[in-house]
This record gives C-alpha cells, structure tokens and sequence, in this order.
C-alpha cells in the first residue's frame, strides 16, 4: 500500500467535488464537466495504483519516476480540463467545448498541460507494466521440478 498515493487521490477528488460547484460560472460548462469527471476517475486510479503498490518490483528510483508521473498525470489532467473551462480554452478539446476556442495565454497552458498528460501517462502505465512482470522467486525455482520428473 502507499498511503502517500491514497491521500493525493482524495485530495484530487475532493477538489474535483469542489469544482463541481462553479460549473455555471464556467466559460465552458461541459468542459468543467470534464475536468470533474477525470478528477474522479484518476482519484480511483490512484487509490488503485496506491493499493497494489507492493505488487510493483521497484528501485528507488523507480518508485519514485511511478509515483510522480502518475500523480502529474492526475492533477495536470484535471487541471488542464478546469483551466479550459474557466477560461473558455478549447481548442485541446473540440468536443468537450463544442469548438470554442479562447485567448493564447490561456490555449498555451492547457496544450502544455494536455500534451505532458500524454508523455506522463505513457510513462505510468509502461512502468507499472515492467514492474508488474513475472518473477519466480528464486526459492521456487529451485523448488520446480524439471521435466524428467513430470513425465514419472
């Protein structure tokens, strides 16, 4: 279990919750909408994530590249999708916005946003796969019988 990974997931969901309540002050409504539901959905994920974690066979340094990047995933995904609403930028997301496309400044920061989630999530589930891979233990297979013995 990592405890660090279940608090930032229901810290990622409670601001999710949070955000719910300005949906109709938003520029764009849906996309705040979005940015809700992905909070939610990538808390889960992280308490997911959190509680498997002993299964993960890691270095140091591995748990912490794990750790990180899914956590930047979570929170750059739910924040990009907030920042797109409230400001009306768009143009990352034609269909949560229905083609409104906002000011640069704002377009800037949810593509940098958006396109790290990319790279970042990449980067979760790749390493979350090589370290789930399949390693007998080596008592085990000193233990197995060779194929001699299975066909007796």
């Amino acid at each position: 279990m990592n405890l660090s990974l279940f608090r930032h997931a229901f810290f990622l969901i409670l601001l999710s919750m949070v955000g719910a309540f300005f949906f109709p002050a938003m520029a764009i409504p849906r996309l705040g909408l979005s940015a809700h539901t992905i909070g939610i959905l990538s808390g889960v994920l992280l308490i997911a994530v959190g509680a498997i974690w002993h299964h993960f066979q890691l270095s140091s340094i591995q748990q912490s590249w794990l750790k990180w990047s899914w956590l930047y995933s979570s929170y750059a995904n739910w924040l990009g999708c907030l920042i797109g609403g409230i400001f009306g930028a768009g143009k990352m997301t034609p269909i949560a916005s229905s083609g409104v496309v906002g000011a640069d400044a704002p377009e800037t920061v949810v593509a940098f946003l958006l396109g790290s989630v990319v790279i970042s999530s990449l980067v979760a589930v790749s390493l979350s796969l090589w370290c789930l891979r399949h390693r007998e233990p080596a008592a085990q297979q000193d233990a197995a019988p060779d194929s001699a013995t299975l066909r007796r």
